[in-house]
């Protein structure tokens, strides 16, 4: 008897975990067992605790659904409602938000981390950079992990044996070895680790996570968030960046996402691009209300919840929760301890970008890796480039379309250009270019010539034209003419008369729509604010800062305002 239930005991606490797994920036694996109600803070902890990192508000947790979508694990949701899949789970901890200035980060452990991310970027193609750059990064990570150059243990060509990128040829090994036996003697780990940091910092592509999608002509671009601002990459170019301070707002609807921004003499501009799927547009929406919280605002005391609409009642909700970077800087330097062991030796060989210790690698990239990465490279690799924008763009301001200044930089001229396709990285290596049907960006009153409809206006204005039976008869016309033109007239004043009918029926089924919306709506805060049903949704509603706002300072004592004229009402009628 005793021994069922305990195995009856045991089988119900299995059903109420489950285990994790998440895949760590040295691809080592953490495995855990979760409570099926545990939030991804509590995820997010562990980890960080397992790590001894203390400056964790870089890092986040990513996981891909079954439909091939990644997305943020949220730390304030329960993990297995965010999770589409069943148990066993499996994530990756990756720098979500990049450190404007790594080498002000306090600990070591945080800059190796960031260090083993940006090299990640370095091989996926992510991270671009001109030949020069690209040799003194590889020989950056060559001096931490191997250490000096030493004749007995690094034969001829040794540099060729290891991938820092996609593709290199020859001449960049050979570059590599170079800078890696003269330049850097004497380096310890931590120094060229601190100097890889210093170097990629300056890059234009530096925290570039890119988002594939298309401009309102077809044309595939990337659109990504940095620590310095919103950035749009077509080709081997950077066609807008848009500071922080000049973004105002971020929305999206279906698979149409827009930016909106002001810039400099209050010149107002709309980018509009379209991801493939709606569920990807949705996480390139949160990837940017987060990054513009975190780097633009100076307190978490700010952050407010932000809608995909400008109706309460249509879009998406979502709201930033967590420190924002000037606050994070504060608190890092708060830290007082002794610095953690790292442990640099013995990673685990990995299956995206193997750690050069563990042996020579592979030339080439795997088959099913260039689906991801691939990126035409030669004589190596070469930065992005500012130009005029080719992508056409909706401004607000005088009707004058949006054209960023661009900045001359210095290029070699035998160096190739990496060319970013819509074949090129693909966050869940499933990503197809979709086929997006033009969207007509000019006002609404523009007029087709060729069959198109006019607008209503326009229809009004060609009717006063038509000559009506007094005009007719004053000029003499034959009375086989005015009858054409009378009934022509009628059948104009009929189609007025439709086209307003038409006009009140819409506002109509409009108005009965909000008012059944508003009906529902206040049976909800009903139900919210006067019921004692403890349901999961409705409690987590309760628990919301802005709701307990809304019930403390508006519906209470609208509450007792109505009742009181209620009894006011009553006191009349037991008068009479």
């Amino acid at each position: 008897m005793m021994l069922s239930r305990l195995m009856s005991g045991s089988v119900r606490n299995l059903e109420r975990e489950f285990m994790c797994t998440v895949r760590l920036l040295d691809d080592t694996e953490y495995t855990c067992s979760i409570q099926r109600d545990a939030k991804g803070q509590y995820l997010f902890d562990l980890i960080c605790h397992h790590l001894n990192l203390l400056e964790k508000d870089y890092f986040g947790i990513r996981y891909v659904d079954p439909d091939k979508q990644r997305h943020w694990l949220e730390v304030t949701k329960s993990i297995s409602k965010q999770m589409k899949s069943q148990p066993p789970f499996t994530m990756c901890l990756r720098v979500k938000f990049y450190p404007p200035d790594p080498a002000a980060l306090k600990e070591e452990i945080t800059r190796y981390l960031v260090f083993l991310q940006i090299k990640r970027d370095l091989y996926h193609g992510r991270l671009l950079c001109k030949t020069s750059d690209a040799a003194m990064l590889a020989a950056y990570i060559l001096q931490a992990e191997i250490g000096d150059y030493d004749p007995g243990k690094h034969p001829e060509g040794y540099s060729s044996k290891f991938q820092f990128f996609p593709k290199h040829s020859e001449k960049l090994e050979r570059r590599i070895a170079e800078i890696h036996k003269t330049e850097l003697i004497g380096q310890t780990p931590e120094t060229a680790e601190l100097k890889f940091l210093q170097k990629a910092q300056m890059l234009e592509t530096y925290g570039v996570d890119p988002h594939p999608c298309k401009d309102v002509s077809g044309n595939p671009a990337f659109l990504a968030f940095t620590p310095f601002g919103f950035v749009v990459l077509q080709g081997n170019k950077r066609v807008h960046f848009l500071k922080w301070d000049e973004v105002t707002k971020l929305k999206f609807e279906g698979k149409t996402f827009h930016i909106y921004a002001n810039q400099k003499e209050d010149k107002k501009i709309i980018l509009t691009y379209f991801a493939p799927t709606p569920e990807a547009c949705k996480h390139l929406w949160k990837c940017g209300v987060e990054n513009q919280a975190f780097y633009k605002l100076e307190k978490s005391s700010q952050v407010r919840t932000v809608s995909s609409s400008n109706l309460f009642f249509k879009g998406s909700r979502f709201r930033y929760s967590g420190r924002v970077a000037k606050e994070v800087m504060e608190q890092s330097a708060k830290i007082k301890r002794e610095p953690p062991e790292i442990h640099r030796a013995g990673l685990v060989p990995s299956r995206s970008c193997p750690s050069i210790t563990h042996g020579p690698r592979l030339s080439s990239v795997p088959r099913t890796r260039r689906r991801a990465v691939h990126i035409s490279i030669m004589e190596g690799l070469e930065s992005l480039r500012d130009s005029a924008h080719s992508t056409p763009v909706r401004s607000v301001s005088h009707g004058d379309s949006f054209i960023p200044r661009s900045r001359s930089q210095a290029t070699d001229s035998g160096d190739r250009t990496t060319v970013i396709s819509d074949e090129t990285y693909s966050p869940s290596d499933s990503v197809l270019p979709t086929p997006v049907a033009e969207h007509c960006l000019e006002p609404a009153a523009s007029r087709q010539i060729n069959g198109a409809p006019c607008s209503i206006e326009e229809e009004k204005e060609s009717e006063a034209g038509t000559p009506t039976v007094g005009n007719v008869a004053e000029l003499g016309t034959d009375s086989r003419v005015a009858g054409p033109v009378q009934s022509a007239g009628g059948e104009a004043a009929l189609s007025e008369t439709e086209q307003v009918n038409k006009f009140v029926l819409s506002v109509l089924r409009l108005l009965l729509v909000t008012i059944g919306l508003l009906f529902v709506l206040l049976l909800l805060l009903i139900i919210l604010t006067e019921s004692d049903l403890d349901i999961a949704f409705l409690r987590d509603i309760r628990q919301t800062p802005e709701f307990e706002q809304f019930h403390y300072e508006y519906f209470c004592p609208l509450r007792r305002w109505f009742a009181c004229k209620l009894r006011w009402v009553g006191g009349l009628l037991i008068n009479k």
